[in-house]
């Protein structure tokens, strides 16, 4: 996806400021905070997803520390990444 097409579009970033967990990542700056991505869609990548990530003792996916789909800029990541997710989907059905 070229950043043009997306990087003036309402659809591809929104900052929910009243929410409780508002910012849930650090290291982003509020003014190119996307909560879009609240729940990551690549969190289904497991290693392959992208972000910084760690296992749990039980073997549980903590994604606590990525902040990965919440900077703005990484919106056509985050569709490229999926799209390809999605195409792995179909192969298997």
């Amino acid at each position: 996806m070229n950043q043009q097409n997306w990087k003036d579009k309402h659809y591809a970033k929104f900052i929910n400021r009243d929410c409780e967990f508002f910012p849930c990542h650090g290291g982003v700056p509020e003014e190119t905070y996307n909560c879009l991505f609240c729940y990551c869609p690549l969190y289904a990548l497991g290693k392959d997803c992208g972000g910084a990530y760690h296992y749990t003792e039980k073997g549980i996916k903590d994604c606590s520390g990525c902040a990965f789909p919440h900077h703005a800029d990484n919106y056509a990541e985050v569709i490229r990444r999926l799209s390809g997710l999605y195409g792995m989907m179909q192969e298997q059905d």
